[in-house]
């Protein structure tokens, strides 16, 4: 928990000013004036660290990409206008025409549509694989694919990788690997894992308040010596890496952002760097709250899922991997829909909406809602049955919240 103390001082004084305005600055302009023909010409070079255009970068937006590179010891990011935003800017960078993405694990249902639907339209294959089948995670990187993503906790499957050993086989097939992190600011870290990329929806636990949709992708820096991206697989991408640390960041802008346009909003950038600030406190306060609600339905029965309870295939890893938690997710098995439905609306503090990662505690019916439209064949491979619960825990009361669920589960005898 020493990371928390260490956090808590941090991204306060990141967020904030020490002189003047204390709180941080939010820039609206969409387009920016240059002193002379010579600083515009050098601010498109990228040779002048000022503001080109606000669909390649608003100031509000900048110092929260400072802020979360920091938070993760990046070298860079680029924030974008959500989540989706932030993994589509990160495939549009990196993959070509006939080009494979190996996805490991199981997905949210808006990753896992876009890999399974609409990249294929373009070109772009996913290839799916379980957190375990490690064979099979070594036999897709031995076939060539372009890039490698997961989830650092399934949702709402909540599997858990070993990211440390997917990145050490990524390393070992040159091959870029991307983390999702969503559901684990501060509590995994990708980077120092051996990530190459780290992607966020920064709507959910970032914020906290569900006031501001947004998305980010930190990066690392280019390595000295041996770099993946030098590799041939990498062709398209080497008149880039001569921008040096932040050639990444030069990556994402230039070859998806400028052309597709899913740039961060500095009105959203402002309220999420507000949420940044006690993004510590409430994580650990979340996190430990699930564990202890979580034990609190097992203990009466219900059937709850959650990798802090031994029945959990991934409970070793959790305690090994996982020290201070994987998030605010855990699930319900209701068995049927009706009874989901009954469940759901006796839970008198629990808010129904598709979010989460709040500061309040949300609940969903999967199977009706975000993954209705799936097939059955999807729907069993990500985990998805009639009777499935998706909870967030939030900052109120475990015990309360705890007893609210028992009482609604024992409502359905």
């Amino acid at each position: 928990m020493k990371h928390f103390e260490y956090f808590s001082t941090l991204l306060p004084r990141l967020v904030g000013e020490k002189e003047g305005a204390i709180a941080p600055e939010i820039v609206p302009s969409a387009a920016f004036g240059y002193t002379s023909a010579q600083e515009a010409e050098a601010i498109f070079a990228g040779e002048a660290d000022k503001p080109l255009y606000a669909r390649m970068g608003n100031p509000t937006g900048g110092k929260l990409e400072r802020v979360l590179a920091k938070m993760e010891s990046g070298a860079g990011a680029v924030v974008a206008s959500s989540g989706m935003g932030a993994i589509a800017m990160v495939l549009a960078a990196f993959c070509e025409r006939g080009d494979r993405v190996l996805c490991i694990g199981g997905f949210f249902g808006g990753t896992y549509a876009l890999m399974n639907e609409t990249m294929p339209r373009f070109g772009v294959e996913g290839v799916f694989r379980d957190v375990d089948d490690f064979e099979g995670i070594e036999e897709a990187l031995q076939e060539g694919v372009k890039l490698v993503l997961t989830e650092s906790v399934g949702n709402p499957n909540l599997k858990l990788p070993d990211i440390r050993r997917i990145a050490a086989l990524c390393d070992d097939f040159e091959t870029l690997f991307v983390v999702d992190n969503t559901l684990t600011p501060l509590i995994v870290q990708p980077l120092k894992q051996g990530a190459d990329l780290v992607v966020y929806s920064t709507t959910k636990i970032i914020s906290g308040h569900s006031a501001a949709l947004g998305g980010a992708v930190v990066f690392r820096a280019l390595k000295e010596g041996k770099e993946k991206l030098q590799s041939n697989r990498y062709a398209a991408l080497h008149g880039l890496l001569e921008k040096g640390r932040g050639a990444l960041g030069a990556i994402l802008k230039k070859r998806a952002m400028r052309d597709l346009g899913m740039s961060a909003n500095a009105f959203a950038s402002f309220l999420t760097l507000l949420g940044v600030e006690t993004l510590p406190l409430r994580t650990k306060r979340v996190n430990e709250s699930v564990e202890k609600i979580a034990a609190m339905l097992h203990d009466a029965k219900v059937k709850v899922r959650h990798p802090s309870l031994e029945a959990h295939e991934h409970h070793l890893r959790y305690e090994a991997l996982y020290p201070d938690g994987c998030g605010p997710l855990l699930t319900i098995e209701c068995d049927t829909k009706e009874r989901a439905f009954r469940f759901l609306n006796g839970v008198k503090l629990l808010i129904q909406t598709a979010n989460v990662g709040d500061n309040r505690t949300l609940g969903l019916h999967m199977a009706s809602t975000i993954y209705r439209d799936f097939e059955e064949i999807d729907k069993k491979i990500l985990g998805i049955t009639d009777g499935l619960v998706r909870i967030s825990i939030g900052l109120e009361s475990p015990v309360v919240l705890a007893e609210e669920m028992i009482e609604a589960w024992q409502a359905l005898r």
